[in-house]
């Protein structure tokens, strides 16, 4: 068994001065320790979507009433709380998990050889979107669940879920100039399907303010729009998104692009379906909360796959550094 090196003094300095850096000087990943942080990261990301869901539609969303203590006298929840205070509680510590995994994300992306300045931003970004999440998601509970405040909070996880995807994809590439794989007229058909998608889940959060799931079993404010007609512009817009990408589909069918772009469009469009599908059968059977949990899945599984279509539509191939071999650096020190 190999022993445990010594630490000097100027070591541990070193390591209190800059503990990213230090890590990075004695450890360097491989690649694909590099790509499973990120998709750590990633997946923490959309499984605090489907808990959050879980806290709303159990009622549970003021099952710990006050932030950042579960009550004004304890940190954690009591038995005296119930199982509405247990699903609050859990939640809130789901999120130091999550941080966890950001964090090993960081550290991976910053120790990984050679450095990508770009890669480690894109985990710095991950963390301060979830610290300001979080300081969201405490206003939104001393606030009694306000629907505006409840819609900001999932937009905020959305766009986490976005950095962390473009994070999991720059992992598995490098950090050549990008070079696109169609042209300019896919590419603007892309961008309107991911506007689209965009303006789906807006809307989308506005149907969960106006419906019925409140969050919590007492009386919480409402947005002041009739839930049904919120509900038949949400539907329009998904069959929107689902043309757009079968349209997209076609289009880079007839002008023979790579298979990537193909296949991403292609899982989209089943995506798509599936969502649709639970949407309608939720819609019409009284938004079961399970099916409704289902969907906010969907609707975190779709917006992923949206970006991974856009992403896919070019390659980013490994940097080529012109390095000087052994014989010109002896050179170049001999005219030195």
């Amino acid at each position: 068994m190999d022993g445990v090196p010594n630490v000097t003094r100027a070591d541990a300095k070193a390591a209190l001065r800059n503990p990213l850096a230090f890590i990075a000087e004695r450890w360097t990943p491989e690649p694909r320790t590099v790509q499973r942080a990120a998709l750590s990261a990633l997946v923490m990301a959309v499984i605090i979507v489907v808990t959050g869901g879980a806290v709303r539609l159990t009622g549970s969303g003021l099952g710990c009433p006050t932030w950042p203590k579960c009550t004004d006298d304890s940190l954690t929840a009591t038995s005296a709380m119930g199982v509405h205070g247990a699903i609050e509680f859990g939640n809130r510590m789901l999120a130091y998990v999550l941080c966890a995994a950001v964090g090993w994300a960081i550290i991976a992306a910053r120790a990984q050889k050679p450095y990508r300045r770009g890669l480690t931003r894109l985990g710095w970004a991950q963390f301060w979107i979830v610290m300001s999440n979080a300081v969201l998601g405490g206003i939104v509970v001393l606030v009694g669940l306000n629907p505006y405040t409840v819609a900001a909070h999932f937009v905020a996880t959305s766009a986490l879920i976005a950095v962390a995807t473009v994070m999991w994809q720059r992992t598995r590439e490098g950090d050549a100039a990008p070079r696109p794989l169609v042209g300019k007229a896919v590419q603007q058909l892309v961008w309107f399907l991911a506007a689209a998608a965009v303006l789906l889940i807006l809307v989308g959060t506005v149907v969960t303010g106006s419906g019925p799931h409140a969050g919590d079993s007492s009386e919480v404010e409402r947005m002041p729009f009739d839930w049904e007609t919120v509900s038949k512009l949400h539907a329009v817009l998904a069959w929107i998104v689902v043309t757009l990408t079968f349209a997209l589909w076609f289009v880079l069918k007839a002008v023979g692009a790579p298979k990537d772009p193909l296949n991403r469009t292609r899982e989209l469009f089943l995506i798509l379906l599936a969502q649709g599908v639970i949407g309608y059968v939720q819609y019409f059977t009284d938004l079961p909360e399970l099916l409704v949990g289902l969907h906010m899945l969907g609707s975190a599984v779709m917006w992923i796959w949206v970006l991974r279509v856009v992403l896919s539509l070019r390659e980013r191939p490994e940097a080529v550094t012109d390095l000087p071999g052994p014989a010109t650096h002896e050179a170049t020190l001999t005219k030195a």
